[in-house]
């Protein structure tokens, strides 16, 4: 895993959810579909949720739901 992929898994297990926008700002991810596939073949379970902003704007919510894995750190 990459700093950047320890950083959001931190962040999900912590609060739950991100969105690029917020990962971009808080951590300086780019390309956060990357991160977060490389998060669930480690194991993690995280789903997504497509949602519209007040503009109308499609964008996607990462949900942690839990571990698929027991021996993924934490």
């Amino acid at each position: 895993m990459t700093p950047q992929d320890s950083s959001l898994e931190n962040h999900l297990r912590r609060i739950g959810s991100i969105t690029a926008v917020e990962a971009a700002t808080l951590y300086k991810v780019r390309s956060i579909t990357s991160n977060i596939h490389r998060l669930r073949r480690a194991g993690m379970e995280i789903v997504t949720d497509f949602k519209r902003d007040i503009t109308g704007q499609k964008y996607a919510r990462y949900l942690f739901k839990g571990d698929n894995d027991a021996g993924l750190h934490s």
